[in-house]
């Protein structure tokens, strides 16, 4: 079976769908399965063992629609569902499994406070959508495998991180999709390794001030009110 996936963006939800295509590769026999995202999340892709081929919508919609109708599917695993992806089912004419959004209990939540969003997990409502396949989550987790040109030995790490040490993108698309920075503050302090504060050069400004909040000496009521147990180093990279 040859399976075309979609989601075009971001970082974030792309890595969220991964459990969708491992469950694809593995769980249906002989599954073919092709991914289209944008040109520039192309490298969270490309090293994936689970994915068959890679396809990159630019600028051209028609001109993509084009590449994808050459390719013959089976049908369509649509995890992004917004115009974009409709404009493409409708073109290409063949069975599709699209995710549900949740838009309206998005709005009621946003707008009204009125929560009627389910009590589940994101992953999950990805993998509800190729239910009718047959396919299940497998409890793995998520995927990114790191492509080797990017791999760099142990030893250029510091000292203090290669026993292990957390990631933390401190930076989103969207203002309300970040942590406020008392709470960031709060976060760090309860991870008990290293950090590696990450973000783009809009989120340096942010990153400075949570790692000079660790090295001065404490004095607000707040402060106070953090446990004292780690000596974090703590670094900001700019992607």
């Amino acid at each position: 079976m040859k399976i075309l996936v979609i989601r075009f963006s971001s970082i974030g939800d792309i890595v969220l769908t991964t459990p969708v295509v491992r469950a694809l590769k593995t769980q249906i026999a002989d599954a073919e399965v092709h991914y289209v995202t944008k040109s520039r999340y192309q490298s969270i892709l490309e090293s994936n063992p689970y994915i068959d081929k890679t396809i990159l919508l630019e600028d051209d919609l028609w001109k993509l629609i084009g590449q994808l109708r050459e390719e013959k599917y089976d049908c369509i695993v649509d995890l992004h569902n917004n115009i974009r992806t409709r404009i493409i089912k409708i073109a290409l004419g063949i069975k599709a499994y699209t995710f549900s959004k949740l838009n309206f209990e998005k709005w009621l939540l946003v707008n009204f406070k009125i929560n009627q969003l389910p009590s589940v997990h994101i992953v999950d409502r990805y993998l509800d959508s190729v239910e009718p396949l047959g396919v299940k989550a497998d409890a793995l987790g998520l995927d990114y495998f790191i492509p080797e040109k990017d791999s760099v030995p142990l030893a250029w790490l510091p000292e203090t991180h290669r026993s292990g040490f957390v990631a933390y993108a401190i930076g989103a698309q969207h203002n309300t999709k970040k942590l406020p920075m008392a709470k960031m503050i709060e976060l760090c302090d309860k991870i008990n390794k290293p950090i590696v504060l990450m973000g783009g050069p809009e989120d340096a400004t942010v990153g400075d001030e949570v790692q000079k909040f660790f090295e001065r000496p404490i004095a607000s009521e707040f402060e106070r009110a953090l446990s004292n147990k780690l000596r974090m180093y703590l670094r900001t990279i700019q992607a």
